[in-house]
């Protein structure tokens, strides 16, 4: 992704001023280490800048991420512009249509289990879902129109609830953009057209955009993807007087090429990018309405929000073949069909403490989902049977205030409490699994900020916070499969406690240097396996890392910037009866790296190059399967023209290295192998090196 043709650059903050130094006013270089979230570019040559104050950092391993970074990184599929968010891997385990994998700070997080992700205000993961807890699905973001990230790690903060353990990302959505329209051609039938801007209307902006994307990529079965975004989003004032409306439309289908196992490529079955089941993939839907509003008086800032959100998705997998049914193969249909509606209230009161200004907040935050849920048995996506069927009625309700004094010049205290219920009902198809039930949870919160000395702070954080767990699994009775074997039920909250002491400096002039150690446990990764239709009761963990951030502009026109993570995942005790004996954690990373350079001005030429590590993992408890370290390469080369027009050539996987985008070991049967199948490592490769062009013109 690449910022739009003739777009003018947004407010500069420290971690970039040089680029546009005519453009922004001596307050901004003195407004923070942040620029503020809230000013947008006109669309006209210097435009006037709106200068807000913005929060300091609150941890060490919180920052913003401005939307011209975000932008700058050549990336293969949409959810891969999260990975600006240091220590963070986004990758994929089957077709693009599905929700990427995710891990951070030693956690293999599924499709988002303990990652809080939110865009606008509306949140991403879902909770109950037919493929997995938490499934945040990002395929309907346009990057184009994202202004900017926040990125929160560890459950420190007040106003993050459910999922937000291991980290948290807040997505904002630009108001204004310079009308541009821009067409993307490359490998593997990659096409993808976009055209979006706004103009005034009233006393506020009109955005409109709309996206279709075309890619078959390398494999034997083409995934034959076909995805359409839309957005229109109307907004007034700015983000501390005024409101905005968006509403948001998703569409996609695809085929899919899952993980496979490596005997069958070594054996000569399939190559490195066939299949054993083409009819693996599915469907998706998301639609969507949402409002935010504020308004600032003498007595602090009132913001409002409100969502209301469809989806649907229908997925097709089959991960062990001829494991379960050696007659009709294991594939199998997760469906989902779900409304979500909820919203937040808060209010920010600035007061006085020690004769310094000090602040308190307070909210609630409230969100619904009403699902229809089916697990089936297919072969070549015809429907044998149903495995179970549920409709779930599912609520959260969150209250959360934190207060923020500084008594002295160098020191900043914060303590925060959140309070929520999650609950709800379960109609299964098996009486035996229906039920309600509810929950709640108290979660406090600290933080310490000494300094600035030196342009340098030093920060100390704790907290605890929680991940739920998919409510069928806390009514569930019998195994769905045979409606007969007895199974536990599991806790809907889940409780994690971590702390985090670190520092940020800017001592050396263009560099932003942070540096954290953090713990982090979890009382249980128990999750509901949607693939079975059961849950799977797991331990106790603890995490320790440490994470090292650096951004370095050393010239107007060059930018450095290198992220290492690394972390030490085990269980806290011994296995039970019956399962795998050993401490590690299965696909929990034990580094992550990434660095990146890039380079240009307004005008002339530009390019970036970045380097993404995704360590080595265990695969099994007793760490005799590991995976191997993929390293990854990609780059950009392009040139603006003074009238608007761009042109740039991506490449993707530059090296062109041949390695795993993701791996799992476990049982599965191919035609000819014995009862029981054949414990092997499944992975899905990394995609060869390819090339889109991408030539765009402001209108």
């Amino acid at each position: 992704m690449q910022e739009p043709p003739g777009q003018a650059p947004r407010p500069i903050t420290p971690r970039h001023r040089a680029l546009r130094p005519l453009a922004i006013p001596l307050a901004a270089l003195l407004a923070g280490p942040f620029a503020s979230r809230g000013a947008t570019a006109q669309p006209v040559i210097l435009p006037p800048v709106e200068v807000t104050e913005t929060a300091p950092a609150p941890a060490a391993s919180a920052l913003e991420i401005p939307r011209a970074h975000l932008l700058a990184r050549p990336v293969a599929r949409t959810g891969e512009v999260l990975e600006a968010a240091p220590g963070l891997i986004v990758t994929q385990h089957s077709g693009e249509g599905k929700a990427n994998q995710y891990f951070l700070r030693g956690f293999n997080l599924d499709h988002g289990t303990d990652l809080a992700i939110s865009l606008d205000g509306m949140p991403v993961n879902m909770p109950t879902h037919a493929h997995g807890q938490g499934y945040a699905d990002t395929n309907f973001l346009i990057p184009e129109l994202l202004d900017g990230m926040q990125v929160r790690k560890g459950p420190y903060f007040a106003d993050d609830g459910d999922f937000a353990t291991a980290g948290a990302l807040r997505l904002g959505l630009v108001n204004t953009l310079r009308p541009f329209a821009q067409v993307t051609g490359g490998s593997f039938g990659y096409w993808r057209g976009l055209a979006a801007g706004s103009v005034n209307l009233g006393a506020g902006n009109l955005l409109a955009a709309v996206e279709a994307t075309a890619y078959d990529g390398p494999w034997d079965r083409p995934d034959a993807l076909r995805r359409r975004n839309a957005l229109l989003r109307y907004s007034e004032g700015t983000e501390r007087e005024g409101f905005s409306l968006t509403a948001m439309t998703y569409s996609g289908r695809w085929h899919a090429t899952d993980q496979i196992p490596a005997r069958a490529v070594s054996e000569g079955l399939i190559s490195r990018f066939g299949t054993l089941d083409p009819t693996d993939g599915g469907r998706a839907e998301r639609h969507s309405l949402s409002a935010r509003w504020a308004t600032t008086g003498p007595y602090g800032t009132t913001r409002a929000s409100a969502y209301g959100i469809r989806s649907t998705l229908d997925l097709y997998n089959n991960f062990t073949f001829l494991l379960d049914d050696p007659e009709n193969g294991d594939g199998f249909l997760q469906r989902d069909r779900r409304w979500t509606y909820g919203g937040e209230v808060s209010h920010s009161l600035p007061w006085q403490a020690f004769g310094r200004p000090a602040e308190t907040r307070i909210g609630l935050q409230a969100r619904g989902d009403s699902i229809r849920l089916g697990l089936l048995h297919t072969t070549a996506r015809e429907i044998l049977s149903t495995t179970r069927a549920d409709r779930v009625t599912q609520g959260t309700a969150g209250l959360f205030t934190d207060t923020t004094i500084r008594p002295l010049p160098w020191l900043r205290l914060t303590g925060g409490l959140r309070a929520d219920w999650a609950g709800g009902t379960v109609r299964a198809d098996t009486p035996e699994n229906s039920g309600g039930t509810g929950a709640w949870i108290a979660s406090p919160k600290a933080g310490l900020v000494l300094g600035p000395w030196w342009q340098t702070e030093l920060f100390l954080n704790a907290g605890s916070g929680f991940h739920s767990n998919d409510l069928r699994g806390t009514t569930i009775t019998v195994d769905p499969a045979d409606r007969a074997t007895p199974l536990p039920r599991v806790p809907l909250l889940v409780r994690a406690r971590g702390a985090e002491i670190g520092l940020a400096t800017r001592a050396i002039p263009g560099l932003e240097s942070r540096l954290a150690l953090f713990v982090l446990d979890l009382a249980s990764e128990i999750l509901f396996v949607g693939d079975a239709g059961t849950t799977e009761p797991s331990r106790p963990s603890r995490r320790t890392g440490v994470e090292w951030t650096n951004d370095w502009r050393p010239r107007p026109w060059l930018n450095l910037d290198l992220d290492l993570a690394a972390t030490r995942a085990r269980f806290t005790d011994r296995a039970p009866e019956g399962a795998p004996e050993g401490r590690r954690i299965p696909g929990a990373p034990d580094l992550v790296l990434s660095a990146g350079l890039t380079l240009g001005e307004e005008l002339g030429w530009f390019g970036t190059a970045r380097l993404r590590l995704f360590g080595p993992r265990p695969l099994v408890e007793d760490n005799s399967a590991r995976s191997s370290p993929t390293a990854l390469v990609n780059a950009r080369l392009g040139y603006r023209f003074a009238r608007g027009l761009t042109a740039s050539l991506d490449a993707l996987n530059l090296l062109d290295t041949k390695a795993s985008g993701i791996d799992y070991f476990y049982p599965s049967r191919l035609p000819g192998e014995p009862a029981g199948g054949i414990a092997d490592r499944h992975f899905h490769p990394v995609e060869p090196r390819a090339f889109r062009v991408t030539l765009a013109a402001s209108l």
